[in-house]
C-alpha cells in the first residue's frame, strides 16, 4: 500500500508544533507495519536540509495563476528518517528558512500542492492512497477530483487530518484564477463564509476525514471558528484516530539530551537527577514541587492566564512550590512572565523561546506539567510528561481529556480540572503541591503513568484499518 503524506511541518526537517511530531512520526510506524508511505512538505533551508544528501528525482515547471514557476523534486538519499522524503523546491517561493508568517503565505502553500499534482500526474506515480494534513494541503482532494488537468488522478482516495480546526487558510476569490482548470460548477465546494476555504473545502471533498482524538471530533461542532455546522452535515465522514508519540524519540532510558537515564525501576533516582540538573541551570531549589509549561504563549493554550495564577499560588502559599515557563507567543504575556522571573527569581524561571534539549530535559526534570488549553485537538505535551513520569495537569478538553484519568479517580494518574480560569488553574496547582508531599503516591503514579501505552503502533493500526476500508 503506497501512501503519500503531505504536510507543511514534519519533525525533524520543520517544525512549529505538533503537526510535526505527528507527521515525522505515523509514516515512520506504519512503513514498521508493511505499508510503503512517504512525506511530501516544502523545502526549507534549514539545518537539516544541509546535513543532509538529496537527489533531484524530477524537474518542470507549472502554472500558478498565469505565472510560469519552476520546481523540483528532491529525495532524501538514505531514508534515515523511517520514509522516504520529498522536498518541493520552488526557488523564490518554496526555499526560505521559515514555516510560516511570510506576505505571499497563500500562493507559497497553492504553489505547493499543484505542483506535487503536477509531479505525481507526470511521473505517472499512482499512490493507493493520498493523506493530507491541515488547511496547507486542503485543495489537493478538490483539484483532484474537479480539474480535467488531473482526470488520472480522480479514483485515488483521500484522507484529511484536521491537526487543528481553527486555522482555515481561507482567503478570497480574488485568487480563484491561481488555481488549475477546474470544473466552475464544482465552485461551491471551495467556499465558505464568502470566501475560499481550503479547511472546508477538503472536509467537503475528500473521502474520510480524521481527527486527532475522539474529543476533538464532537468538539468541531461546537468550536470550529465558523465551520461548526459544516463538521454537522459531514459528521458520518469524521473519524477520531487517537494520535501517538514517538517511543523511540521519547525514552527517558535512552533520550541523548538527559544527563540521567531512567526506567518505571529508577524513576525516582532519575528524575531527581534530571531535576537537579534543571534546578541548578535555573537557580530553583530542588526539594519544592516543580509545576512546568512548555508550549506556544497564546490563548488557545490558555497561556494568558499563567502569570496570574502563579503570582496568586505563590502569594497564597508562600515559598512551598516552584515554576518553570518554557515558550514564546505572545509580547504581552511574555514580559509578564519576565517580570515574574525578576520578582520571584527563587520560585520562578522562564526561557522565552524555543529549545528542544531543554524541553527534554523540562520534562524529566519537573513533577507536574501544566496544560490550561482552551482548545487542545489532541495534545502530546501531555503524553510526553507522562513517558517521563511527570503528572500532567489538564483542562479536561479534546485529547487531554481523551489521554488523562484524575488520581482521584480509580486508576488515575494525572489532575483535572473542567474551566479555563485563574481559579481552576490554582485549584489545581494546590492538589498538586499537597499531592507531591505524598512521596509514595507519587512513585506509584509515575509509575502508572510511564507503564501506558501511547506508541504510534496502536494509532499506526487505526489509520491502516481506515485505509484499507477505503482502497478495496
Amino acid at each position: 500500500m503506497r501512501i503519500f503524506h503531505l504536510s507543511a511541518e514534519c519533525y525533524p526537517v520543520a517544525k512549529v508544533g505538533g503537526l510535526a511530531d505527528v507527521v515525522g512520526a505515523l509514516p515512520k510506524y506504519q512503513n514498521q507495519a508493511g505499508l510503503q508511505a512517504a512525506v511530501v512538505m516544502p523545502f526549507y533551508n534549514r539545518k537539516f536540509v544541509h546535513e543532509s544528501q538529496f537527489d533531484m528525482v524530477f524537474q518542470g515547471t507549472s502554472l500558478l495563476g498565469t505565472r510560469r514557476i519552476y520546481f523540483e523534486i528532491l529525495k532524501e538519499q538514505t531514508d534515515k528518517l523511517g520514509f522516504e522524503l520529498y522536498l518541493i523546491h520552488i526557488p523564490g517561493l518554496l526555499d526560505r528558512e521559515n514555516v510560516y508568517s511570510y506576505p505571499d503565505e497563500r500562493d507559497q502553500f497553492l504553489a505547493f500542492q499543484i505542483c506535487f499534482l503536477d509531479w505525481i500526474n507526470w511521473s505517472g506515480q499512482s499512490p493507493d492512497l493520498i493523506h493530507c494534513h491541515d488547511h496547507h494541503a486542503g485543495l489537493i482532494p478538490f483539484l483532484m477530483y474537479h480539474s480535467a488537468l488531473y482526470t488520472r488522478l480522480a479514483t485515488i482516495p483521500t484522507i484529511f487530518t484536521i491537526h487543528n480546526g481553527q486555522y482555515h487558510g481561507a482567503f478570497g476569490w480574488d485568487r480563484l484564477p491561481l488555481l488549475p482548470e477546474v470544473d466552475f460548477y464544482k465552485t461551491g465546494l471551495l467556499e465558505w463564509n464568502g470566501g475560499i476555504n481550503p479547511l472546508a473545502c477538503a472536509v467537503k471533498c475528500c473521502w474520510r476525514y480524521t481527527t486527532v482524538s475522539p474529543s476533538y471530533l464532537d468538539e468541531l461542532t461546537k468550536n470550529s471558528n465558523g465551520l461548526e455546522y459544516l463538521f454537522y452535515l459531514e459528521s458520518a465522514k469524521g473519524v477520531g484516530i487517537l494520535n501517538g508519540i514517538d517511543t523511540e524519540v521519547w525514552n527517558p532510558a535512552t533520550d541523548p539530551m538527559l544527563p540521567a537515564h531512567y526506567n518505571t525501576t529508577t524513576v525516582s533516582k532519575g528524575k531527581a537527577a534530571n531535576k537537579a540538573a534543571l534546578c541548578e541551570r535555573f537557580n530553583l531549589d530542588t526539594a519544592k514541587p516543580l509545576v512546568a509549561f512548555i508550549g506556544r504563549l497564546v490563548d488557545e493554550k490558555g497561556s494568558d492566564l499563567l502569570p496570574a495564577a502563579i503570582e496568586g499560588i505563590i502569594k497564597e502559599r508562600g515559598d512551598v512550590v516552584n515554576f518553570f515557563v518554557l515558550g514564546t507567543g505572545d509580547a504581552e504575556t511574555e514580559n509578564q512572565l519576565k517580570l515574574l522571573k525578576e520578582t520571584y527569581p527563587e520560585q520562578c524561571a522562564v526561557f522565552i523561546g524555543y529549545d528542544e534539549s531543554l524541553a527534554h530535559l523540562v520534562y524529566a526534570g519537573s513533577d507536574f506539567l501544566l496544560m490550561p488549553s482552551r482548545v487542545e485537538p489532541c495534545g502530546l505535551n501531555q503524553m510526553y510528561s507522562m513517558r517521563y513520569g511527570t503528572l500532567p495537569m489538564v483542562r479536561s478538553t479534546g485529547g487531554l481529556r481523551d489521554t488523562v484519568i484524575d488520581f482521584g479517580d480509580e486508576g488515575g494518574y494525572g489532575i483535572r480540572f473542567d474551566h479555563v480560569t485563574v481559579a481552576d488553574i490554582s485549584t489545581s496547582i494546590n492538589r498538586a503541591i499537597d499531592l507531591y508531599k505524598d512521596t509514595r503516591k507519587m512513585q506509584t503514579l509515575r509509575k502508572r503513568m510511564m507503564a501506558l501505552d501511547f506508541s504510534w503502533g496502536r494509532s499506526a493500526k487505526e489509520y491502516t484499518d481506515l485505509y484499507q476500508s477505503l482502497i478495496s
